[in-house]
């Protein structure tokens, strides 16, 4: 098989190419903002030019009577409509348009309807306003800004962990670290931009939406308007990327819905790449103090993890990522604390591994800095401090292969010839660096319903309002039912992104997949369970008498053990019907009772992480080769090798994508990747594709992803961990861990520039 389609080892499923791959390289698979509606308007937002003040006065006059504008919407037009509460299906508490104070840059003033985009666009150039400025804070460093402790700021962050005492065991370690290091903003900028189209029929209103959180928004949206929540359809049946920023319902949809309701005729608003940055979310900057203990033979005794984030005036916005890195080796004693911080920005997001990608950077950097210390092999470091059980707690792993992962992964990238004397490699006028560092997600899993049928002639119809936003979930699903009722892929419809299907959890925490696939194999166990009771009942088939639990569905038969086999269509005449449809609801263990109800109701229910009677993680380890260029200092990746174990690995293709995309994206965090904020304002300067840099296929030769046979049944029903985020983390650090070896220069901040290096 290609390197795209790795052959699967024990546990793992075939490499099925995406179901929905075809319609997605021809443009076939519709989009929210790309589905065709009879009279549709268009919207086009203004936004403000600055960062913190109020509006003193907006003009209007000249936007409504631009020829082919039909509406303007503004402060005033949004009576009726109730402020969102802050959560996880809204990206903010602000207001749509309830008062003039101006919060952050870019803040949403209005929206101009137009029956063309030109005619919008237009309107929208000749809103007028004035405004009362106000100094504004623009990071954690700047004057102005208020710092609260974390933990119970929000629900999400109940405490800083910690066990043992720090502060003694620390003093009494003979090698030390203690350091800071910082990470910078970084803005979602997904392919297919953020939009909203709201349909009005009578009094039912149709949200077309790239979301990972169809029935999240569905309640969220509802709750605004303040209608009932059955009068509400949220359609999402692809996404375009996502990645955090589309789990939110931002402001933009409750006035899209109004100018939509107002004018009687569908209205559609896409938000421009620079709008993008200010009218969503991002990944919240941060700031780390590290201070690690060992023995001189390189035991851990201590380790302190203080973490600073920047969040908006009004929301509480917690990154929180000590929840992991204190979980990660045997520390011995551990303390933590994270602080959070008030400026005026739009209040931050979910980035993909938002906690583990900024926090687990500074815990890598510092076991690197350690190991030099020690003049100890970095990963034989962290062999000698790996762990079984939760430091803080005390609660075992349900499965932990990181050592493994070492192991292939070092194997794999030739660790073994490295020289480990800092600036000794060179090839040429580059400078050759070697780095390694460890990836690790928390898996979670989520209650979750899902429809199957299956119908006498094998063809097979999933639905689940699950998303597709990239993962590849369509297919796996349908893998997963193809797999239980014994038919060919090929036979099986996977259905979603819409709220008329039963209820999934938001498509984040790398959840999909295990939720998804739990709940379809229950449904597809309950229509396993009705054909073997009609086949052993027969009172003529070839199955009659039979122990039910002797039988198996493959081929499009149910077959015994000892050969004997019914073909479906038989079983189907036996049992007196055409089709069989299954609704299964799946609650994890740790959920509550009512967990499925809460999701028809809007609320994901995630359990797993740290917070079970055992804890659930994904592992992997990633090595890292730059090459510094020792008369301009540029940086270059020219390869990177990542072995990762995450239990059941449903599809080896879509799962080699997922990592690699995400190993990709860790190492431009590392070296591209920073919104650059304006200090003196407050406002964004790179808000664009030109200066916002990301990779492209020049900037990586070689991306090699190992995936190792773990077996968890612990985990939930499909046996399935996360990994969606799971690449991603780590690859920063081992990026500035290559760049030291390479240089000898330790760069604590990122993204890492080659101005970084002029003096190494």
């Amino acid at each position: 098989m290609p390197v795209a389609a790795p052959p699967p080892r024990k546990n793992q499923g075939q490499p099925a190419a995406r179901i929905d791959g075809r319609l997605k390289v021809t443009g076939e698979a519709p989009y929210s903002a790309d589905i065709s509606l009879n009279n549709l308007a268009f919207g086009v937002l203004v936004t403000s030019p600055i960062s913190r003040g109020t509006v003193t006065d907006i003009d209007l006059s000249h936007a409504k009577a631009a020829p082919g504008v039909l509406d303007v919407i503004s402060y005033g037009d949004m009576t009726g409509v109730k402020a969102p509460a802050y959560g996880n299906s809204t990206s903010t508490s602000l207001a749509p348009l309830r008062e003039k104070s101006i919060m952050h840059d870019g803040q949403i003033m209005a929206l101009v309807v137009g029956d063309t985009f030109e005619a919008a666009s237009r309107g929208a150039e000749l809103v007028r306003a004035s405004y009362s400025e106000k100094p504004a804070s623009a990071t954690i460093e700047s004057e102005g800004t208020e710092t609260i402790s974390a933990a119970g700021a929000s629900p999400m962050y109940p405490e800083d962990p910690k066990a043992g005492d720090f502060e003694t065991a620390f003093a009494g370690a003979p090698v030390k670290v203690d350091a800071e290091y910082a990470t910078a903003s970084e803005t979602h900028n997904p392919i297919e931009l953020f939009s909203t189209t709201c349909v009005w029929r009578d009094d039912q209103l149709t949200v077309y939406e790239p979301t990972q959180n169809v029935y999240g928004f569905k309640a969220a949206i509802a709750k605004q308007l303040q209608i009932d929540l059955e009068k509400v359809r949220v359609v999402s049946p692809y996404v375009g990327g996502g990645f955090g920023s589309k789990g939110p319902m931002t402001p933009r949809t409750a006035i899209v819905a109004v100018a939509a309701r107002r004018l009687n005729r569908p209205v559609r608003c896409v938000v421009n790449r620079m709008q993008g940055f200010t009218t969503a979310t991002y990944r919240a900057e941060t700031r780390h103090r590290i201070r690690l203990g060992a023995t001189h033979d390189g035991k851990f005794a201590a380790f302190s993890h203080e973490g600073k984030e920047l969040t908006s005036r009004i929301d509480n916005y917690v990154v929180g990522g000590v929840d992991t890195t204190t979980r990660m080796y045997d520390y011995g004693a551990v303390s933590s604390k994270v602080q959070l911080v008030k400026a005026d920005r739009q209040t931050p997001g979910y980035m993909r591994s938002p906690p583990e990608t900024p926090y687990m950077f500074p815990l890598e950097s510092a076991i690197d800095e350690l190991a030099y210390q020690l003049d100890m092999d970095p990963v034989e470091l962290r062999r000698l401090n790996d762990t079984k059980t939760d430091p803080v707690s005390g609660k075992p792993f349900t499965s932990r292969s990181l050592v493994a992962c070492y192991d292939e992964a070092s194997k794999a990238f030739g660790w073994s010839r490295r020289n480990p004397k800092p600036g000794s490699t060179r090839d040429g006028d580059w400078l050759i660096g070697w780095g390694c560092a460890t990836a690790v997600y928390p898996t979670h899993v989520g209650a979750a319903a899902a429809r199957v049928r299956l119908s006498a002639d094998g063809t097979v119809v999933v639905q689940s309002a699950s998303h597709e936003i990239g993962t590849g979930v369509r297919t796996v699903a349908a893998q997963m039912a193809a797999e239980r009722l014994g038919v060919d892929l090929e036979a099986v419809k996977s259905e979603m992104g819409d709220t008329e299907f039963p209820p999934a959890p938001v498509s984040g925490g790398s959840n999909s997949t295990a939720s998804v696939c739990s709940t379809v194999l229950k449904a597809c166990d309950g229509i396993r369970a009705k054909l073997f009771e009609a086949a052993v009942k027969s009172n003529a088939g070839p199955l009659a008498g039979k122990k039910v639990t002797d039988l198996n569905l493959k081929n499009g038969a149910v077959a015994a053990s000892d050969g004997a086999s019914q073909k479906l269509k038989d079983v189907f005449k036996a049992l007196g019907a055409g089709m069989i449809e299954e609704y299964a609801e799946f609650i994890p263990d740790g959920a509550p009772p009512n967990a499925v109800q809460a999701l028809y109701d809007g609320k994901s229910t995630l359990v797993g992480g740290s917070k079970g009677k055992k804890l659930m993680y994904a592992f992997g380890a990633e090595f890292v080769e730059v090459r510094v260029n020792v008369r301009t200092r540029e940086i270059r990746v020219p390869r990177m090798v990542g072995a990762f174990a995450a239990g059941r690995i449903m599809n080896t293709r879509t799962a080699r994508s997922q990592l690699m995309g995400g190993m990709i994206w860790g190492m431009s965090s590392a070296l591209l990747e920073e919104t650059q904020v304006d200090s003196r304002n407050a406002r964004y300067v790179n808000r664009d594709l030109q200066d916002y840099l990301v990779p492209v296929n020049a900037d990586l030769r070689d991306v090699d992803v190992i995936l190792l046979s773990e077996v968890d049944d612990e985990v939930n029903p499909a046996g399935v961990k996360g990994l969606g985020e799971l690449g991603n983390v780590g690859t920063n650090a081992a990026v500035a861990n290559a760049v030291y070896h390479a240089t000898g220069k330790r760069v604590r901040h990122l993204p890492i520039r080659l101005e970084d290096l002029l003096e190494a």
